[in-house]
């Protein structure tokens, strides 16, 4: 997947989820995605390199790292906690689709009891609307 894909499609992914939105809060270069105030997804060039960060689990991203060479640790992230992925001839759709999607679920699933539910409420609502 060439570089400007990588993003577009990221973008497309992460916008579609429940309660995503968009923010710019380091600067007009770098797209942040949050769900509830918490980040789940940075897209940003890093000389002239288009990428985007993920969060995961270390053992998935220390995997991640070892299995494609356009996936390295974080950048400016923790590097256990956070993946950079840059474009690649190995990068596929479905792999970014997943990696948007797991990064969002792991930030999910640390939302407290109260955010949980209006997740819950605003997912339910959007899958009831095609």
């Amino acid at each position: 997947m060439i570089g400007d894909k990588l993003q577009q499609h990221a973008t497309q992914i992460a916008s579609s989820l429940a309660l995503a939105e968009l923010s710019y809060p380091f600067g007009d270069e770098i797209q942040v995605f949050k769900v509830m105030d918490k980040i789940f997804m940075l897209s940003f060039e890093l000389a002239q390199n288009p990428m985007i960060n993920l969060k995961v689990e270390p053992d998935q991203g220390e995997m991640l790292r070892e299995i494609y060479p356009s996936i390295r640790t974080g950048y400016h992230m923790n590097k256990r906690h956070w993946i950079s992925v840059y474009a690649g001839e190995e990068i596929t759709a479905e792999l970014v689709e997943d990696l948007v999607k797991t990064s969002y679920q792991l930030v999910t699933a640390k939302l407290n009891k109260q955010q949980k539910q209006v997740l819950a409420i605003h997912s339910a609502a959007q899958n009831s609307n095609p």
